[in-house]
């Protein structure tokens, strides 16, 4: 099957906390594992339930323990058995941390190469 994604997407080790913007709660802290990302967007799995459509802040840890300060607004999501996945897009990213990111797919291609 040919894949027909803008962005290719990154499968990124780490956590990410993340927090509802705006309401009267108090940021709500989740641990989740990242399932892929790219320069556009996330995917990731989590216990916590996310409302679709709703912005949160988030701290994404990349695999050289730096981190991204990010919004993504929430644009999909699907029950397991085991919690939630979501897909969210990156609103408003710099493009110093889209290049960030594009730099790590960089480096994982290389590896790959060289593996290989």
């Amino acid at each position: 099957m040919e894949d027909k994604r803008k962005h290719k997407r990154l499968g990124l080790t780490g956590e990410i906390l993340i927090k509802h913007l705006g309401g009267n709660e108090g940021p709500v802290n989740a641990t989740i594992e990242i399932t892929d990302c790219s320069s556009d967007g996330i995917g990731f799995s989590t216990d916590a339930q996310l409302v679709v459509g709703n912005n949160y802040e988030a701290n994404l840890t990349l695999w050289t323990k730096e981190v991204l300060h990010v919004f993504i607004q929430i644009v999909r999501a699907v029950q397991t058995e085991t919690g939630f996945h979501y897909g969210g897009i990156f609103i408003g990213m710099p493009d110093a941390d889209k290049m960030r990111i594009e730099v790590y797919e960089t480096v994982e291609d290389q590896l790959k190469e060289q593996n290989n």
